[in-house]
């Protein structure tokens, strides 16, 4: 066994919906004992920071049920089966916010909760933004709003609690870090 690798003895599907599935898995542990994990399986997500030439960030506002209010969040949404991150990365940034861009950077890529989860978002930088005149539409259930934030706006909103999620304040901070950088 690797170390600290924990063998799959048995595995129950619990559920299997639209976007994500449960299981519940009894391991055994390196000790030897066994324990259960619940896990959530997830197709993966693609994020993208996108900046105006302007020096706006491109960020949405929607309302999150499991949260029960409204975030502001970088432009974002999950893999379609057999879909290239990149490709998805540029298709959320059209629906969502209706711009394109010249060239789509892979920044990293890093598991939300990994304790639970199986969920990888995948993050890129837009480079070359454009307005779309005929931009791609949201999904049926998707009702967003189009934000440009200055830098020292998106700080603000993380000290207010507008922006609460990991993946835009990853973003936040990677740009402050840039700004740092090129001073």
């Amino acid at each position: 066994m690797k170390k600290f690798e924990e063998k799959t003895l048995t595995s129950q599907s619990i559920f299997k919906g639209r976007i994500i599935s449960l299981q519940v898995d009894e391991v055994e542990l390196p000790d030897g004992n066994t324990s259960k994990r619940e896990i959530i399986k997830h197709p993966g997500a693609v994020a993208v920071i996108a900046v105006t030439d302007e020096g706006k960030i491109i960020m949405v506002e929607q309302y999150r049920k499991a949260m029960e209010r409204s975030l502001v969040e970088i432009p974002a949404g999950k893999l379609e089966p057999g879909e290239d991150p990149a490709a998805s990365a540029a298709r959320e940034l059209e629906e969502e916010t209706g711009y394109g861009c010249k060239k789509m950077e892979h920044l990293t890529s890093f598991y939300t909760s990994p304790g639970f989860a199986d969920e990888i978002v995948h993050m890129y930088v837009a480079h070359g933004l454009r307005k779309i005149e005929q931009p791609a539409v949201t999904d049926d259930d998707e009702f967003v709003e189009l934000m440009e934030l200055t830098l020292e706006e998106a700080i603000k909103y993380e000290t207010e609690g507008k922006i609460k999620d990991a993946k835009t304040a990853y973003a936040v901070q990677y740009l402050q870090l840039q700004k740092a950088i090129n001073k």
